[in-house]
């Protein structure tokens, strides 16, 4: 008996409608996951933040959080963020086909790190995957500066004009002080130079060359000369009287 038209449209109606829901359930069972403060969503080809919904940042660099695991690890651990960074959400992708939401501050999930074992969803199995690849979302900005301090500066207070300067290692000297005990009379310097001789002594003798015996009598050579001259003219002048007599 054949099966009327209406009939058979409504088995290819039900068999459509089965299929999709067959394929909506192995999706569903793809995007399991056992950490219940994530968001398993189908799809494994996500690479940038603007999926994501809920987020107003960009992708974070992974030089912008500390972290532990990830790639090519079961779980991804985030110990915490550099000064002006803000994530507004963690996507974890891997498995047979999905990816974990993680958003700080919802589903028991810390605001601030450290977030700890961070999982992709199930794979089709339920067993859990590795993971393939993962990407922070959020703001940076920059470190503010520590006020600059106005506490004025001072330098080191001079020397009074009128107190001496001193040179390090060098003794200081004063013109004023001596060795001597106070109220001694300072003796006069004396020096290893020995003492003049007169002109005309230098070997020790007279002004004659002779020894030196105490005086100088050089003197007597004079007196004689003059006596002896003296003499000699006076002889002259007697001859010249007694010539004149005769």
């Amino acid at each position: 008996m054949p099966i009327p038209t209406r009939l058979r449209a409504g088995f290819a109606i039900a068999a459509v409608a089965g299929l999709a829901l067959l394929g909506t359930a192995t999706s569903a069972s793809a995007c399991t996951t056992g950490d219940d403060r994530g968001h398993p969503i189908p799809g494994t080809k996500i690479t940038d933040c603007s999926k994501v919904e809920g987020v107003t940042g960009g992708k974070l660099d992974e030089a912008d959080v500390k972290f532990t695991g990830g790639v090519g690890e079961k779980t991804l651990t985030i110990t915490e963020t550099a000064e002006g960074v803000t994530v507004e959400a963690i996507v974890v992708v891997g498995g047979d086909d999905g990816h974990s939401v993680y958003v700080p501050g919802k589903k028991k999930l810390p605001k601030v790190a450290p977030w700890k074992d961070l999982v992709p969803p199930h794979n089709y199995d339920g067993s859990q995957p590795a993971i393939d690849r993962w990407f922070a979302c959020g703001t940076k900005t920059a470190p503010t500066k520590p006020p600059v301090s106005e506490t004025p500066t001072t330098t080191p207070s001079q020397p009074a004009s009128g107190a001496p300067t001193t040179t390090p290692g060098a003794p200081v000297t004063s013109a004023a002080t001596s060795s001597a005990p106070v109220g001694a009379t300072s003796a006069p310097a004396t020096t290893s130079a020995p003492a003049a001789v007169p002109a005309g002594n230098q070997n020790g003798t007279g002004g004659g060359g002779l020894a030196n015996t105490g005086f100088d009598n050089a003197w007597l050579f004079w007196v004689a000369g003059a006596l002896i001259v003296g003499g000699g003219a006076l002889l002259g002048l007697l001859k010249l009287r007694r010539r004149g007599a005769n």
